[in-house]
């Protein structure tokens, strides 16, 4: 669910420079905040309204629905949200003027801190001239429901058991007494079967506080919580893990504010989503976003990585061997788990042994090459050599798996059909069961093939060949070349439609050619399985009115029979899916129109982060700029989302031209960068053994520190 709403698409928003970003305008719109696999879903006043899909998540379950602050009876006025990190917030309210009066003297704050439960502190300061009496009440109520009940508008009916413990209320799920919720407060509260209550008197320019604290309880023992009582959230334990994570992440600055400004909420939300495996020496890998996706997904965390390589390689590492470690063994119709495959989904909620067949879930076609993609970047950025040759049996495993399970019908391409009729229908990256048509909108007879999974399946021949060179295995790497040139033959003459000038985006059971026009042939080009020839036509499709909607590209065209801009998958603009499109239409910049579209494209996703108060969303309406000045939010889009947090990541590496060689100690950097963002420094970017600094202005590079025996390449 979308957490900003428009604002100017011109500018960057004062609060911002004042060091505390504000959520931006803030009606009928939600607060999301995350930390790890937690995360908060409420109103702009930081009240969870019951009835709604507002409330508190932890592992996948609503811990808490209901939490609404009440002020002598009434709800409190909102007056702002500010929101210096993805876990943390402040609700500025105030309380409603007392009958003939214009003004509050009332002033109330809520400082929120989400992770493995919820802290919060009100605060009521009385900033007029005599003493005043405040009664506050705080209702609270959980229903346990899983994570998709509540998506599903199935959520709120059940009720917890309560129990008044003293001064503690003690909320317990009624079909698992292991799991429950535990609230307290600092100042004694009048404690009720789904109360809190205090009576605050405050002094004329005085203030009444209180700290209160839910806390999960798991098999009937609280769980550990890396929050403490009255600690600021910079010295919190998500403040720390942010502040570590700073710490190692390379810093990227532009002259251009926006794009400065994007990239300081990239870093913020990407910290905040990392889940770290406390199990494996605090491994960390990314959830896929808030709030439907807080955990583990192959597709989306494994491209997220690939697009945070210029922040962090160790993202990536921990990415792939937690894979790795879950990598498909046997073969299992009900999960679609299969030798060799990378799973689609981790879940843990109350529900999850009901959700597409069981809790870890392997319904996906792409995640497997995009695994053996992934571990020749991560080794190229500087991953350790032990760590990439520990995990090259994972890879064997995964390009087994394409040949033997993915190919179905021994043609050469890799093509899906679910295994029962509980999975996904779609297993790309559009997973709506309408997301793949044709240009008059008809849905295909499986097994499909995807063109974007060919072209991922190309890359990752050839990413194994690098490493199998690398390690000494130069048969081997001839064997995967060749493959991979094979395929690359194969899929021009499968899927080039000549009479239309794009690629289908996928063969249906049949080898029909699908031929609507999608963004998919954008991922085409970033593989590099698209030839000049056709290349050089598709730019032209892609830089159409059909495509480009301004705020950028659709995933499928104007003129497709499918067509809707309201729509998940056919019509609306996903920030991950253009910057890809950015990323391949870089690799073809010595095409004619391949820079002044991936220049257009870059200006509407940045235009449309601001809009979204600096954070782009999983995905917006794609109605075209010209109808609507800013981008329309699609109801249900999750934010922070990863990969459309890290979208400006790859916008700014494709422009840099940036492809760092730790093996073969090069650094290449071919500067094509936009006009608006002006110089562009990348600060302590760790590559290997190395730390660097690097400068663009136009076409010039500085590399500062760049060890002796390292090449910089420029031209």
């Amino acid at each position: 669910m979308n957490s900003d709403t428009p604002s100017s698409a011109t500018g960057v928003p004062n609060a911002l420079n004042a060091g505390e970003p504000s959520v931006g305008g803030w009606t009928g719109a939600a607060v999301t905040l995350v930390e790890g696999s937690t995360f908060c879903l409420s109103d702009h006043l930081g009240d969870i309204e019951q009835g709604t899909a507002y409330g508190l998540f932890f592992r996948d379950a609503r811990v808490l629905s209901r939490w609404e602050l009440r002020l002598d009876g009434q709800r409190p006025e909102p007056l702002s949200v500010l929101s210096p990190e993805a876990f943390t917030a402040r609700f500025i309210l105030r309380r409603p003027p007392r009958a003939g009066a214009a003004d509050s003297t009332v002033l109330i704050v809520r400082e929120r801190l989400v992770a493995d439960g919820l802290r919060e502190t009100i605060t009521v300061e009385n900033l007029g001239r005599e003493t005043t009496a405040v009664d506050l009440q705080l209702h609270v109520d959980a229903d346990f429901v899983d994570l998709f009940a509540v998506k599903e508008g199935r959520g709120g009916n059940a009720r917890a058991e309560v129990i008044v413990a003293d001064v503690e209320l003690l909320l317990n799920d009624r079909s698992d007494r292991s799991r429950g919720l535990a609230v307290s407060s600092s100042e004694t509260p009048l404690v009720l079967p789904g109360s809190l209550s205090w009576r605050a008197v405050v002094p004329a320019g005085g203030r009444w506080r209180t700290e209160l604290v839910c806390q999960p309880t798991m098999g009937n023992q609280p769980i550990h919580s890396p929050m403490r009582p009255g600690e600021h959230y910079e010295a919190s334990g998500p403040g720390r893990k942010i502040a570590a994570w700073r710490d190692t992440a390379t810093k990227i600055t532009a002259a251009d504010p926006q794009l400065t400004w994007v990239l300081e909420r990239t870093e913020s939300d990407l910290g905040a989503l990392q889940i770290h495996d406390d199990s494996r020496g605090g491994r960390p890998f990314v959830a896929a976003g808030a709030p439907w996706f807080m955990t583990l997904f192959g597709r989306d965390s494994l491209l997220t990585a690939w697009m945070a390589l210029p922040l962090d390689v160790n993202l990536a590492v921990g990415t792939l061997q937690q894979l790795a470690e879950m990598q498909g063994q046997r073969v299992d119709p009900m999960t679609e788990e299969e030798p060799g495959r990378i799973m689609h989904e981790m879940r843990r909620g109350p529900a999850s042994g009901a959700v597409l067949g069981g809790e870890t879930y392997y319904g996906t076609i792409d995640a497997t090459p995009l695994f053996v993609m992934l571990l020749a970047q991560a080794r190229k950025w500087g991953a350790d050599s032990e760590s990439v040759h520990a995990l090259l049996p994972a890879a064997d495993a995964a390009l087994a798996w394409i040949a033997d399970y993915g190919d179905r019908d021994g043609d050469g391409f890799v093509e899906y059909r679910r295994a029962t009729d509980r999975g996904l229908i779609n297993q790309g990256w559009k997973d709506s069961f309408d997301g793949i048509n044709d240009a008059l909108g008809r849905l295909p007879e499986p097994p499909i093939a995807l063109c974007e999974v060919q072209g991922y399946v190309y890359a990752a021949l050839l990413a194994r060949a690098d490493l199998a060179e690398e390690f000494g295995d130069g048969t081997t790497a001839g064997h995967l070349r060749d493959r991979a040139a094979e395929l690359r033959t194969k899929f021009a003459e499968a899927f080039w439609l000549p009479e239309k000038g794009w690629f289908a985006v996928a063969l249906d059971g049949n080898k029909r050619r699908l031929d609507a026009l999608t963004s998919n042939i954008g991922h085409c080009l970033w593989s590099g399985i698209v030839t000049d020839e056709h290349a050089a036509v598709v730019i032209g499709k892609l830089a159409s009115a059909e495509m480009n909607s301004g705020f950028g590209l659709r995933t499928l065209a104007s003129s497709m029979g499918a067509y809707n801009p309201m729509s998940y998958h056919n019509g609306s603009v996903w920030p991950h899916d253009t910057a890809i499109a950015v990323a391949g239409l870089l690799r073809y910049r010595h095409l004619p129109g391949a820079l002044d579209l991936a220049y257009r494209l870059a200006d509407g996703l940045l235009d449309a982060a601001t809009a979204f108060g600096g954070r782009l969303p999983e995905l917006y309406c794609g109605f075209p700029r010209s109808k609507f000045p800013s981008p329309v939010p699609y109801p249900t889009s999750c934010s922070p989302q990863a990969w459309a947090s890290a979208a400006p990541l790859l916008l700014v590496r494709s422009f840099l031209g940036l492809d760092p060689d730790v093996p073969h100690r090069t650094l290449t950097v071919l500067p094509h960068l936009p006009a608006r963002w002006g110089r562009v420094e990348l600060t302590d970017l760790r590559l290997g053994g190395a730390v660097v600094d690097i400068a663009v202005e136009g076409d010039h590079v500085t590399a500062t520190n760049l060890p002796d025996d390292w090449r910089l390449v420029t031209h």
